[in-house]
């Protein structure tokens, strides 16, 4: 266990946590499309056929042999005779001859010896049989070619991907409905504290409603795992104990919410350390708010001992949670990049920091006459509504003493 003293880079105890997490892979299992959003693909999947599988057309218009078209101008239009129209869902079951052009939909097939589709607002009828082309058309313009989107046996969606709607539609447009995925990581939510109460209740004196297991349950469901709360325990060594060796056998991971600062009753630690191997990997973050986490691994299972405050139990679940959730997710992208969508905008005010934590900064984005700008929305870290107010936070890195206003800054969405 590493001391209170020696608190450790974000990034370094991040590391750490993950190098002693074992290599595994997840439970694999079949599911339709529908029900896939936000899994992680298990498997490579090859598209079984070409897509599009025919030629068709992206605008309504008139298809047409592009040489047919060339030199056609408003002063001297190309003249072409009109073919059979194409209805849209039809097999255009023709051939195109040269110096003819056929009435086609958006989506509609080409027939043989077409190569492009020249738009209506470039064409003038003149009767029934021809129409006048006024400007010039190249091969394969407004068409989508067959195998354009995919060829068939090009692989459509790795495995380790997490599956997103657009991943969804491929597989519907390829005729692939029931896909492999790896099962959803369930993770375990303790709340601890003599003073937590649950939210349906009227808190007493010294007391307050259970936030943090609510909070966790979102933040983890929007990572694509499973959360299972447990319940609020006491601040009991054998009552925590208790359900943390229960969960450790029910769960892919553990989140804690309290009971990591230093005091009489925190004794989250001594637990982790005596559940078994490694057990504590760090205790102690140079970070601001979150400072007193905790991380570590109990027999292949993740631990996460988090601070008491909303707040931090928000920036610790993005910068430590989600990367290991990642993982135990079967998640193959790039772990050590944070994934996180970001913004540009100026600091609309001058922020002091402490020198030596790296501290995460909330604000919210406001849009004025010059630009994007970041508004500190300040507060105390035990400040719920701070979260609900701010659109995402910035970091002030460790060696700096504050940020000074009109400072760019790069805003990390929530």
């Amino acid at each position: 266990m590493l001391g209170r003293g020696n608190v450790l880079d974000a990034e370094i105890a991040l590391q750490l946590l993950i190098k002693n997490l074992p290599s595994k892979t997840p439970p694999e299992k079949d599911v339709r499309i529908e029900d896939s959003p936000g899994m992680v693909c298990s498997q490579d999947i090859s598209s079984p056929e070409d897509l599009p599988s025919f030629a068709r057309s992206t605008v309504d218009g008139y298809t047409v042999k592009a040489e047919d078209t060339f030199g056609a101008s408003e002063a001297m239009p190309a003249y072409m005779n009109l073919s059979r129209e194409i209805l849209m869902g039809e097999r255009a079951g023709f051939r195109l001859s040269n110096g003819y052009a056929a009435g086609i939909p958006t989506g509609g097939m080409l027939p043989e010896g077409a190569d492009a589709v020249v738009m209506f607002e470039y064409v003038q009828t003149i009767d029934e049989k021809m129409i006048e082309v006024l400007r010039p058309v190249a091969p394969g313009e407004n068409v989508i070619q067959a195998g354009e989107d995919a060829g068939k046996g090009e692989i459509l969606i790795k495995r380790g991907q997490r599956l997103r709607p657009q991943d969804i539609g491929a597989c519907a447009g390829v005729g692939i409905t029931v896909i492999q995925v790896y099962e959803r990581p369930s993770v375990s939510i303790i709340s601890t504290g003599d003073e937590i109460v649950p939210a349906e209740s009227k808190p007493g004196a010294g007391q307050v409603r259970d936030i943090n297991s609510y909070l966790l349950s979102a933040m983890i469901s929007e990572s694509g795992c499973i959360p299972v709360r447990k319940g609020i325990f006491r601040d009991d060594y054998k009552t925590l104990s208790a359900v943390i060796k229960e969960s450790l056998s029910d769960s892919d991971a553990i989140v804690i919410s309290g009971g990591t600062s230093v005091g009489v009753k925190d004794m989250i630690g001594r637990i982790i350390d005596e559940a078994g191997d490694p057990g504590v990997i760090f205790h102690g973050i140079s970070l601001k708010p979150g400072k007193p986490m905790i991380g570590g691994v109990v027999e292949g299972i993740p631990v996460f001992g988090l601070p008491g405050h909303p707040a931090a139990v928000s920036i610790c679940h993005e910068i430590f949670i989600r990367p290991v959730l990642k993982i135990l997710s079967g998640v193959k992208e790039k772990i050590y990049l944070s994934g996180r969508r970001t913004v540009k905008a100026r600091l609309s005010k001058n922020i002091s920091s402490s020198q030596g934590r790296e501290e995460h900064v909330r604000v919210m984005l406001e849009k004025r006459d010059d630009g994007l700008w970041a508004v500190p929305v300040l507060g105390k870290s035990g400040l719920i509504t701070t979260l609900v107010r701010a659109d995402g936070t910035i970091v002030i890195a460790l060696n700096r003493n504050g940020m000074e206003k009109g400072e760019p800054v790069d805003v990390r969405l929530f």
